[in-house]
């Protein structure tokens, strides 16, 4: 009699192949991520919008490229509260710290002490902010650039508290990511021209510059998932975080040799079957 060969783990990858990334191609990314996984992977691809209704036929919901869930607020709301309530997995798992959560974590960094650009939220507290020629605001619940300003100080006694974020604006040299699965870093990347932000180009990171981004990748405690930890490079040297994406990172795997491209994927394979066993 011929053996009946095991189940592979179904998966439903989550992404929104047509949203409009500037500098960046969502479908083009997810088209090839999604090709290599089904090597290991029973897959479907379907939109953020539609994640909730058709979740209960997988074995884990994979959210990749959906885009900015503040145009879908609601909808994603009801997919959390409905994962949860079905106990269904999702990768990344869903008590992220990071920007999955919000921008909380740059306040709660800046409290700690951590190399993260100083953030504010109150009108009493920006003087604990260094002087600056001028000062970003960002909604804290803003994504991809929406709603960023750059205001002068005087400006910043007019802004309305309570949903916004304040920082200075830091003149830096470049800006550089790192990107992990689970713990393990497979690569980091630069825009060596500030003002082409996703023109990225392979780094090659020193000792300190992964010390650096490991310390936020273990202050997150997310055992299996993606992330990218964004940094800039100041003018006096030292990295400053930007942001801690955990939520649907944009990889730039097209600017990655295929060699280190396979590698992150093999990771990725080895962390989704680590993540649907724990």
């Amino acid at each position: 009699m011929t053996a009946v060969p095991d189940a592979r783990p179904r998966l439903l990858y989550v992404t929104d192949l047509a949203y409009p990334a500037r500098g960046r191609r969502y479908c083009d990314e997810d088209i090839d991520l999604t090709a290599r996984l089904r090597g290991a992977f029973d897959l479907a691809l379907c939109h953020p919008r539609d994640a909730a209704a058709l979740m209960d036929g997988f074995d884990a919901v994979v959210v990749r490229n959906s885009g900015p869930v503040l145009h879908y607020q609601e909808t994603y709301d009801a997919f959390r509260a409905r994962a949860r309530a079905l106990g269904t997995r999702v990768y990344n798992p869903l008590h992220g710290r990071g920007d999955m959560a919000g921008k909380q974590y740059l306040l709660d960094l800046t409290a700690a002490g951590l190399p993260v650009i100083p953030t504010v939220d109150r009108p009493e507290h920006l003087d604990r902010l260094p002087a600056a020629a001028s000062y970003a605001v960002k909604p804290k619940a803003g994504a991809d650039s929406i709603g960023l300003e750059f205001v002068p100080y005087e400006r910043l006694a007019e802004l309305s508290y309570g949903e916004v974020l304040v920082q200075p604006r830091v003149d830096f040299r470049y800006e550089v990511s790192f990107y992990f699965v689970d713990d393990r870093f497979q690569y980091a990347l630069y825009a060596p021209d500030p003002e082409r932000r996703w023109v990225l180009e392979p780094y090659e990171p020193a000792e300190a510059d992964l010390a650096f981004a490991r310390r936020f990748v273990d202050w997150n405690t997310l055992d299996h998932g993606i992330q990218r930890v964004d940094a800039c490079r100041t003018r006096e040297g030292g990295l400053l975080l930007v942001e801690l994406e955990d939520l649907n990172p944009y990889l730039s795997l097209d600017r990655v040799p295929e060699p280190v491209r396979e590698r992150f994927v093999e990771a990725v394979t080895d962390s989704l079957h680590d993540f649907l066993r724990a």
